[in-house]
């Protein structure tokens, strides 16, 4: 038998996004896995699993008593948004540590955010809930315009759009409503003063309600009016952490989180950190991977470490940049051809998660991130400027090919989900 602690990882996600999270936990732990599906790429890196509905909170907290009851558990952790409430509520259940299953929903439904950001004096949006498309009229009549319409409860940037005049309202709130609509807790949409200023995220580690900001994730959007990210940039040594550290570990705070990994999302407003969300969980799009590239600390393990009762390691052991970019079409269409035509220096990986033949939409076009995106590549640099200019390289160097559809076959659902 192994003398590593056993720690049950609830939902691994995806392989392409999400790998390394399962992989840097397993160096330091014995995993047992709760799943959805039989596990395949997640064998390498586990001892033991149980495949239950997810979404049934029933099936869920049987499969993971059952994993107890086989195996002397340290720990749950989670790192798929989704999945934050139920494995509070499991954690509970079983008397391992967790947030609470309160707190872990005000962070899953950002009217709750808001009003506790208030409450504790963090600045952020001010924020009205609209329910009809008569209530989202009034909420842009209080709060003016421009404004941001998104569901109160989702994840990815899907159903988030801007709008700058009454007459966009209509379509703009059925855009909302339809990513509204994936979610089983709050199917209500958000009208949100838009605030004006660059996008980014501090990655922090919090442990017995002390919060310790380890880095500073500066963001690429996509065109306006959707919020798609297009990539991200991780500097061990950006001047910019300093400065919004404090309104991070506030934000964290506010929500009544004592322990965890979060991705707190804000936007600096002449200057100033307004917040956006607290994500209590490590940050999708690979950002825990550029977190370690850039400055050595291992936001998964540490996961782990506080799930399980553990100090995390959180001294930096590198001090360089990383970026990922996120290899998207101009347009929907078929993708016919990707493949890296050249090498280019500074490049960690290039990940094809589509394949040609695959249908590709855009969010214009009814889409999202999981339906747009081709990839990603991640480069490394000295410093931020450096690593970006590798990155735009080594996307010059990619032969991406996507044959157009016509919008009336997008509308028609003959796009890939």
């Amino acid at each position: 038998m192994s003398a590593r602690p056993l720690v049950l990882v609830v939902s691994p996600v995806d392989e392409t996004y999400r790998g390394y999270c399962l992989e840097q936990v397993a160096a330091a732990y014995d995993v047992v896995l709760l799943t959805g599906a039989e596990p395949s790429w997640e064998k390498p890196f586990i001892v033991d699993h149980a495949v239950a509905e997810l979404h049934d909170t029933t099936a869920l907290l049987a499969a993971g008593r059952a994993l107890a009851e086989r195996h002397d558990l340290a720990g749950v952790v989670t790192w798929d948004e989704w999945h934050l409430v139920p494995t509070a509520r499991l954690a509970g259940a079983l008397g391992l540590p967790s947030p609470s299953v309160e707190v872990m929903r005000g962070c899953r439904n950002k009217a709750t955010a808001r009003t506790l950001f208030a409450r504790h004096g963090v600045p952020s949006a001010a924020s009205m809930k609209a329910r009809t498309l008569l209530e989202a009229g009034f909420a842009t009549m209080t709060l003016g315009y421009p404004a941001v319409i998104k569901p109160a409860a989702s994840a990815g940037s899907i159903g988030v759009i801007r709008i700058d005049r009454p007459e966009e309202l209509p379509e703009a709130f059925a855009f909302a409503s339809a990513g509204a609509s994936r979610s089983r807790e709050d199917t209500s949409v958000l009208i949100e003063e838009y605030l004006d200023g660059p996008e980014i995220s501090v990655e922090c580690v919090t442990q017995h309600g002390q919060t310790t900001a380890v880095a500073v994730t500066r963001k690429h959007l996509g065109p306006a009016p959707y919020f798609d990210e297009t990539g991200h940039t991780v500097d061990a040594t950006d001047p910019l952490l300093a400065q919004v550290a404090p309104a991070g570990a506030a934000a964290v705070r506010a929500l009544g989180i004592t322990d965890g990994v979060q991705h707190v999302e804000m936007r600096l407003v002449d200057g100033r950190p307004r917040l956006i969300e607290v994500n209590a969980r490590i940050g999708g799009d690979m950002i825990g991977n550029l977190v370690r590239l850039a400055t050595g600390i291992d936001l998964a393990r540490a996961a782990a470490d506080i799930a399980c009762g553990r100090v995390p390691d959180l001294t930096p052991t590198r001090s360089q940049a990383a970026a990922i970019r996120f290899i998207c079409p101009a347009y929907s269409g078929t993708l016919t051809a990707c493949r890296v035509t050249a090498p280019s220096g500074g490049v960690k990986r290039v990940r094809f998660q589509r394949q040609p033949g695959d249908q590709l939409v855009l969010p214009q076009d009814g889409g999202d991130l999981y339906t747009a995106r081709i990839g990603f590549l991640i480069t490394i640099g000295p410093t931020a400027a450096i690593a970006e200019a590798r990155a735009q390289q080594a996307y010059r160097n990619l032969d991406i090919q996507v044959a157009p559809v016509p919008p009336a076959a997008l509308t028609n659902g003959e796009h890939a989900a």
